[in-house]
């Protein structure tokens, strides 16, 4: 898989406009520096090609009602019940 995946960024290289080289020049070599540790493993983990469960499904279903019902609370309400 990651041998495609730096294969796409080669094409997408090819493709940069010339007045945008430089930009995805520094972009590309903050990521190999400097990026973040947690957004390359998932990144470079493999796909999850099983199915999803029912007990997932319902998950995702009960999650959805939740939304839609409004029954969620903000980032910053959980922090503040964690006291963070």
């Amino acid at each position: 898989m990651e041998a495609k995946a730096k294969e796409r960024l080669h094409q997408l290289v090819d493709q940069i406009p010339e007045g945008e080289v430089h930009a995805a020049e520094r972009y590309l070599e903050y990521l190999a520096e400097h990026g973040d540790p947690f957004i390359r493993k998932l990144m470079n983990a493999p796909y999850d090609d099983e199915p999803a469960t029912e007990e997932e499904e319902a998950g995702v279903r009960e999650a959805w009602a939740d939304y839609k019902a409004g029954r969620v609370q903000t980032l910053d309400e959980v922090k503040g019940e964690l006291g963070l």
